[in-house]
């Protein structure tokens, strides 16, 4: 990347950063298959793509190309006979053509606009036929080009989200927001209220505990069953909730991670944290909640 082929990569970037429309990628056989892959990695990253079999584009799919769009093209040798249909359309419409393949000399080498050069290396195969070495360089240069694409687009965990709501990629890039309770369902008391209300509203709510909000709407404790149980007596009904409750509890902002969430349960050994936003109580979220979404 220090040479020639790293400034080809800087043109490529800056090319399609500026494009108007998406990268379209092309190619056959093996090649095909990375370029495929590259595709799918730019339209995830946030860079708009799409795959274009080589031998289908003479065949109508040359109708997805636009002249906004900067196409790809991936061939080892560079004179892939299906490429033909695409370097021809390209030139006639000035369709910017980007080249990846080992020979700058070839066919699709001479007609592209930029030319990603790579390595002429021998294949791992023990005949130094089936395409190995070439696939892995060709795929660790596409992943190149989508991360730093990505970098300089700013693309962020959450811009990420969007594009990957399934699975369990989805499900880590949650946050406390989606899986919360509101308001509504907050069990709360104010400073003052007796244990024997306080009671309701832990039975009402079902979370086995309640916050305890100053005036101003504060959060500033939380009793649990546990506190009940360290003050289980004659007198508990009768006590305000200060002289029983949990102060200064664990919390957490809407906007972190759930997968931090259930990280910080599991280390203060809870089950149920309050989100506040500026200190304020905005939702509470249960430890089941985040499992049941397949955050781990």
């Amino acid at each position: 990347m220090d040479g020639p082929l790293g400034e080809s990569v800087e043109r490529t970037v800056r090319l399609i950063e500026d494009a108007r429309g998406r990268v379209i990628v092309t190619g056959m056989g093996k090649s095909g298959h990375i370029g495929r892959k590259l595709a799918a990695t730019l339209a995830s990253t946030g860079t708009p793509a799409l795959f274009m079999h080589a031998a289908e584009a003479g065949h109508g799919d040359l109708g997805m190309v636009t002249p906004d769009d900067v196409l790809v093209a991936l061939s080892w040798s560079g004179e892939t006979t299906e490429l033909g249909d695409v370097v021809y359309y390209a030139g006639r419409f000035a369709v910017p053509l980007v080249a990846i393949t080992a020979n700058a000399n070839s066919a699709l080498g001479r007609a592209a606009d930029i030319v990603l050069q790579l390595p002429k290396v021998e294949e791992a195969c023990p005949n130094g036929l089936a395409p190995t070495t070439s696939t892995l360089i060709q795929l660790a240069l596409g992943d190149a080009l989508a991360v730093a694409l990505l970098e300089r687009r700013g693309f962020t965990a959450s811009d990420f989200r969007v594009f990957h709501p399934g699975g369990k990629l989805g499900a880590r890039l949650l946050k406390v927001s989606d899986l919360m309770h509101g308001s509504e369902a907050m069990p709360l008391v104010v400073l003052g209220t007796p244990m024997s209300e306080a009671l309701i509203e832990i039975t009402s709510k079902r979370f086995g505990c309640c916050g305890v909000v100053e005036t101003g709407g504060q959060l500033t404790g939380i009793v649990t069953d546990g506190d009940l149980r360290r003050h289980m007596g004659t007198e508990l009904l009768a006590r305000p909730v200060e002289a029983v409750m949990t102060p200064a509890p664990l919390v957490i902002e809407p906007g972190e991670l759930a997968s931090a969430a259930l990280g910080l349960m599991s280390r203060g050994q809870i089950t149920v944290l309050f989100v506040v936003d500026a200190g304020v109580p905005v939702g509470v979220l249960h430890i089941h909640d985040v499992l049941r979404a397949g955050v781990v």
